[in-house]
């Protein structure tokens, strides 16, 4: 397991100075604790991928050794990568916690929402994601999204304030001066909330290997039958890949980011380690989500589109 400091910062002269995951961790312990007392009821959206798994993480040590006080959600596209799911299972079952799932399959077979010619079900999130959130009545929604990941989300305030609609202005956007966060919302309307907004992809991966966070081995170097579409690594799978002219392939690969497998590619990687794949972000010059994520090259405003209609 990688060591991480978490002494005070050379220089500073001070031995009660906070590293800086010490730094960020402080921060999102705060979010959470500001969240269970402004709030009646908040819910973590959690996948099984590694913002999720962190921010649960978190969430457990704000308020140890007392339960979370929050129940989870998924948004199941029906494409999820089997690995995963099983993670989520897991960690659900360990720390007893209560999962709602919304599905999109279930939308789909009612006829609500209709597949899409390239089969991906990341844009059909939405309406399950809102729906569920106003069935179940839910005030606060937790998100892993962070500010270096898409320039959309890197306008969002931690506290980002959604209508009735679940939808986002960007004009409504509060001030956040001093750590202080406004949750006021009227009747209908909610509140997303990012604790790891401040994050980057390498601090992520840096506060795991310090706390010795388990993730689903995806996120590692493993042989993996894969097949080239648009500079990307798919996995082969019922949603439509590979198409005529698209050879599967084994190669040697690791996911940066999961989500629906129709538009996760795998990057070319033998980072087996958590040293490894530190080593390797260290090294990158393009965000996981550019590099992997199908869904966000729709078009060069396709996450703000996404984002103003209620997904995150």
């Amino acid at each position: 397991m990688t060591t991480v400091a978490t002494t005070a910062h050379e220089g500073t002269g001070s031995p009660y100075a906070l590293s800086h995951l010490d730094a960020l961790e402080s921060e999102a312990v705060h979010i959470f604790r500001e969240v269970a007392g402004e709030f009646e009821n908040p819910v973590i959206l959690f996948s099984g991928g590694k913002d999720s798994i962190v921010m649960l993480h978190l969430a457990l040590k704000a308020f140890t050794p007392a339960p979370v006080p929050f129940s989870l959600l998924h948004v199941d596209t029906g494409h999820n990568f089997p690995e995963v799911l099983e993670y989520r299972d897991r960690t659900v079952e360990r720390h007893r916690l209560r999962l709602h799932v919304a599905s999109v399959q279930d939308y789909i077979d009612r006829g609500v929402l209709k597949e899409r010619p390239d089969g991906t079900r990341n844009p059909l999130q939405t309406l399950p994601l809102t729906e569920k959130i106003q069935a179940e009545k839910f005030d606060a929604v937790f998100g892993g999204g962070r500010r270096d990941e898409e320039k959309a989300r890197a306008k969002e305030r931690v506290f980002s304030l959604r209508d009735e609609f679940s939808q986002w202005d960007p004009r409504r956007q509060r001030p956040e001066l001093w750590n202080l966060y406004n949750g006021r919302h009227a009747p209908g309307e909610h509140v997303r909330v990012f604790p790891l907004s401040n994050w980057t992809e390498l601090d992520v991966w840096q506060y795991i290997a310090r706390e010795g966070i388990e993730l689903p081995q995806i996120y590692f170097a493993h042989e993996r039958e894969v097949f080239q579409r648009a500079g990307m690594w798919l996995t082969a799978g019922e949603w439509g890949g590979p198409k005529d002219g698209e050879t599967v392939e084994k190669r040697l690969v690791r996911y940066r980011t999961v989500g629906d497998m129709s538009c996760t590619g795998a990057v070319d990687s033998d980072a087996t380690t958590l040293d490894a794949v530190i080593a390797e972000i260290a090294a990158s010059r393009l965000t996981e989500r550019g590099a992997t994520r199908a869904d966000d090259k729709l078009s060069e405003a396709a996450m703000e589109d996404r984002k103003r209609e209620g997904y995150f």
